[in-house]
C-alpha cells in the first residue's frame, strides 16, 4: 500500500535528541501502514546514524536511510523529496517531537484542502525549559496565532510543515546552493509563485534543543543565519526588510512581543524579549554584513 505521508528527517550530529524524536514518531496514532520515514544523515561524525539504524529494528514504519558526507541543507531535503513515495512530506528535525496525533492532523488538514502546497505548524513550549530556548520560541506562539500565510513577506519553515510532494516537485524541488538554511522559505514562496495555497496548521509540536541554553550559543546560531540570509538576498531582495530586521528596530518588536507574548503564554520570561530580540538580530545583522 502506498504511504499517504513520508516523515523526512535530515539530521547531523543529532545523537542527543534523535532517540525522543523517533519516538515521539513511532507513537503517532496516524496508521503506521500509511507512513514512511525518510531519513538523511548528513554527514555526521557521532552515533545518528547508528542510533536511527537501531531503531528501524523495532519500527513497525517502513523506512529508507541515505548518507554520505555533508553536502547542506538543500541537497539532503531534496534527497527526501526526489525519495519520498507519500502524497506528503512533514519535515521532522532531529530536535523535534511531535504530538501524537500531529501526522493526523497534518493530512487531514491537507487532504481537505487540496489547493494547498503547504501547511505550517504550531509551536509548543514544554513545562521548565530553559530560559534562552523559552525566549526562541514565545515570539513562535505569538506568530502562530496572527500568522497571515498570504502576506507576500510572509513564509513558514520546514519545521513540523507538512508539504504537498507534487507541490514541491513542480516548484523544482530546495535550491542546493542554500546549503545553510533559508533553504525553506525560498522553496515556499517558488510554491506560493506556482499558484499553490500556504496554510496555518492547528498540529502541535515542540523543539528539544538543550544546546540552546546559553547566550552564546544563540549568538553564533543568528550570526550563521544571517550569513545565509545574505546568499537568498542576493538571490531576491523581496525576502527581507533590512529596516524591520536592524536592531533597534527588534528593540521595539522585542517590547510589542513582550506584552502579547505575557498574554499569550502567562510566562514572566516573554518580558526579557526585547533584550533577546535586540541580542540576536544584532548577531544575525553582523553575520547578513559579512555574508
Amino acid at each position: 500500500m502506498k504511504p499517504a505521508v513520508t516523515i523526512g528527517i535530515c539530521a547531523r550530529n543529532a545523537q542527543n535528541t534523535l532517540p525522543y524524536t523517533l519516538d515521539s514518531v513511532v507513537r503517532q496514532d496516524y496508521p503506521h501502514e500509511l507512513m514512511e520515514i525518510v531519513f538523511v544523515d548528513d554527514g555526521s561524525d557521532d552515533r545518528t546514524l547508528e542510533i536511527f539504524e537501531n531503531y528501524v529494528s523495532k519500527f513497525d514504519i517502513t523506512s529508507k536511510i541515505f548518507q554520505g558526507q555533508w553536502r547542506g541543507l538543500g541537497c539532503v531535503r531534496n534527497t527526501v523529496v526526489e525519495n519520498a513515495s507519500g502524497s506528503y512530506i512533514i519535515w521532522v528535525d532531529a530536535d523535534e517531537i511531535l504530538e501524537r496525533d500531529f501526522v493526523k492532523n497534518q493530512v487531514n488538514l491537507m487532504e481537505k484542502n487540496p489547493n494547498a502546497g503547504v501547511a505550517s505548524a504550531k509551536w509548543g513550549i514544554r513545562p521548565n525549559e530553559n530560559l534562552v530556548l523559552t525566549l526562541e520560541l514565545i515570539p513562535g506562539v505569538v506568530e502562530y496565532s496572527n500568522q497571515d500565510w498570504t502576506l507576500p513577506s510572509k513564509l513558514p519553515g520546514t519545521g513540523g510543515a507538512i508539504y504537498r510532494v507534487n507541490a514541491a516537485r513542480q516548484a523544482g524541488g530546495f535550491d542546493e546552493s542554500l546549503a545553510g538554511g533559508c533553504e525553506d522559505i525560498d522553496l515556499a514562496s517558488r510554491i506560493r509563485k506556482a499558484g499553490w495555497v500556504i496554510l496555518r496548521g492547528n498540529a502541535t509540536f515542540y523543539e528539544l534543543n538543550s544546546q540552546l541554553s546559553t547566550w552564546s550559543v544563540l549568538w553564533k546560531r543568528y550570526f550563521n543565519r544571517g550569513i545565509h540570509s545574505r546568499r537568498l538576498y542576493r538571490k531576491a531582495e523581496g525576502f527581507f526588510s533590512l529596516y524591520r530586521m536592524n536592531p533597534f528596530a527588534s528593540l521595539i518588536s522585542g517590547v510589542l512581543y513582550s506584552i502579547i507574548g505575557y498574554r499569550k503564554t502567562k510566562l514572566k520570561v516573554a518580558f526579557l524579549l526585547p533584550i533577546h530580540f535586540t541580542f540576536k538580530m544584532t548577531a544575525w545583522f553582523y553575520g547578513f554584513s559579512k555574508g
